[in-house]
C-alpha cells in the first residue's frame, strides 16, 4: 500500500512541476523525445526494411540449396575470379541426375532467367522477366494462381509453349479480356496463357525479380527460345525440416555431383552452393551495424536530455525543502523521500519518452512506397526501457541530495 502512496505522491509531483513550469519542462523534455525518437525511430526503420527484404528473400525460397556457377559470397575476395569463371554451368542432365539419385531432398527444380524480353498482343506490348521452371518449382516457392491453373506435367517435359503472366503483364497484355486460352508474342514465338499469378506489389528488394512483372513457361521452352546448345541454368533443392542447416542435403549434393563431373579427390568443388539464409545472415549484420550507428547517435540527444531532467529535479528539490523537512519531522524515512523524488525524474522522462514514440507511431502512416514501417511492441519497450533508465541516472543524484537533508534546516528554508 505504501509503494502505490510513494508512486501516486511522485505521479502528483510531477504532474504540479509540469504545470507550474510547463515551458521549462517541456523544453527539458525536448531532449529526451527527440533522444527516444531518433533511437526507436532508427530500430523501427531498421526492423522494417529487414523485414521487407528477408520477406523477399523468402519468396525465391525457404530451406533451399541453390547449385550454381557462381558463389553469392567470394570469402573476401581472396580466392582467383577465374577459377569460377571457368566453371561449368549447371546442366538440365544434371538437373534430371540429381532429381533421380538425391534421397535427402523433397524437392529439385531448375530455372533460368531473360531479362527484357518484349511480349505483345495487339497493339498492347511491355518488357518481362521470362524464367523458366521445372514443375517441381512450385515446391520450392510459391506460384499463387488467382486465375487459371500452373502447368501440367507434361506440358514442362515436352517443353510447350504456354505461360503464366504476373498481374502487370496481363493487365498490360490483356487490359479488356481473360487472358486465359488467350495467345502473345514472345521473340517471335505464340505464348498461351495458362494462368495468371495474384498481385504482389512492389518490394524494395526483388530478388529474383518482382513477381508481378514476370512470365513463367516451362524450362526447356525456355531454352528453345532464348539460347542454343545443351540447357543449362541452376538447379534449386529444398530439404526436409527435419535436416537442420541441410548439412545432410549439401554433403549429398556435392558428393553425387562430383561423382557426375567425375572430380578427382583432390580437386576443388566446380560448383557453388548457395544459400538465402547466408543472404539473410549477412544483412542482419549489416542492419546491426546502422542500429548501433543510431543507437549512439541517439544516446547524445539523450545526455541532452538527462542533464535537462536532472536540472528540473535539482530546482524541484530546491523549491520543496521545506515539504521535505515537514515530511521528515512527520516520520518520513530518507527511503521515502528519495522514492519520491527519483519515481517523479522517472514519471518525467517516461512522458518524454512517450512522446518520441508517439512521433514514431504517426511516422508509421506517412507513404514510403514499398516499405511499410510498423512500430513494434518490443521497440515501445525499448523505449519505455531506456526513458526510465534515464529517469534513474538523471534523478538519482538529486533525489540522494534531498534524501539527507537536515529536518530543522529544511523546515526553516524558504
Amino acid at each position: 500500500m505504501k509503494v502505490f502512496l510513494l508512486i501516486f505522491e511522485s505521479f502528483r509531483f510531477a504532474m504540479n512541476a509540469l504545470k507550474e513550469n510547463l515551458l521549462r519542462t517541456v523544453l527539458s523534455l525536448l531532449g529526451v523525445t527527440v533522444g527516444i525518437f531518433s533511437i526507436i525511430g532508427v530500430y523501427t526503420m531498421v526492423d522494417s526494411l529487414e523485414s521487407n527484404i528477408k520477406g523477399s528473400l523468402n519468396s525465391i525460397g525457404t530451406n533451399v540449396i541453390y547449385v550454381q556457377k557462381w558463389p553469392w559470397f567470394f570469402g573476401g575476395g581472396d580466392y582467383p575470379w577465374w577459377k569460377y569463371f571457368r566453371r561449368p554451368e549447371p546442366k538440365y542432365e544434371e538437373f534430371r541426375y540429381l532429381k533421380d539419385n538425391l534421397e535427402n531432398a523433397q524437392a529439385v527444380a531448375m530455372m533460368d532467367f531473360a531479362g527484357g524480353v518484349s511480349c505483345k498482343k495487339g497493339n498492347n506490348s511491355i518488357e518481362a522477366l521470362c524464367q523458366g521452371i521445372t514443375y517441381d518449382f512450385t515446391e520450392i516457392t510459391e506460384v499463387p494462381i488467382i486465375n487459371g491453373r500452373y502447368f501440367a506435367p507434361q506440358e514442362v517435359e515436352s517443353g510447350r509453349s504456354v505461360g503464366i503472366l504476373g498481374a502487370d503483364i496481363a493487365d498490360a497484355l490483356f487490359p479488356d479480356s481473360d487472358p486465359i486460352g488467350q495467345t502473345f508474342k514472345m521473340k517471335g514465338q505464340n505464348i498461351t496463357v495458362i494462368g495468371v499469378q495474384e498481385r504482389k506489389g512492389k518490394q524494395i528488394a526483388d530478388f529474383g525479380g518482382n513477381p508481378d512483372e514476370k512470365v513463367f513457361i516451362p524450362f526447356l521452352s525456355h531454352k528453345r527460345i532464348f539460347s542454343s546448345g545443351e540447357p543449362y541454368g541452376d538447379i534449386v533443392l529444398k530439404g526436409f525440416e527435419n535436416d537442420e542447416g541441410l548439412f545432410e542435403l549439401e554433403g549429398e549434393t556435392t558428393g553425387l555431383l562430383r561423382t557426375k563431373r567425375g572430380l578427382r579427390p583432390a580437386e576443388e568443388d566446380s560448383f557453388a552452393l548457395n544459400r538465402p539464409e547466408a543472404a539473410a545472415a549477412a544483412l542482419g549484420e549489416l542492419f546491426a551495424v546502422i542500429g548501433g550507428a543510431g543507437t549512439i547517435i541517439g544516446l547524445f540527444s539523450l545526455l541532452i536530455g538527462g542533464f535537462g531532467i536532472a536540472n528540473i529535479m535539482f530546482v524541484s528539490v530546491k523549491e520543496r525543502t521545506n515539504i521535505v523537512g515537514i515530511q521528515k519531522s512527520l516520520g518520513a524515512k530518507n527511503s521515502f523521500i528519495l522514492y519520491q523524488f527519483l519515481f517523479e525524474s522517472i514519471f518525467l522522462c517516461l512522458i518524454g519518452g512517450l512522446c518520441g514514440i508517439l512521433l514514431v507511431y504517426f511516422l508509421s502512416f506517412l507513404p514510403l512506397g514499398s516499405l511499410d514501417i510498423i512500430l513494434t511492441t518490443e521497440n515501445i519497450l525499448k523505449g519505455l526501457l531506456i526513458s526510465s533508465a534515464i529517469g534513474v541516472i538523471s534523478g538519482i543524484l538529486p533525489a540522494w541530495q534531498a534524501a539527507r537533508l537536515d529536518p530543522v534546516i529544511a523546515i526553516r528554508s524558504k
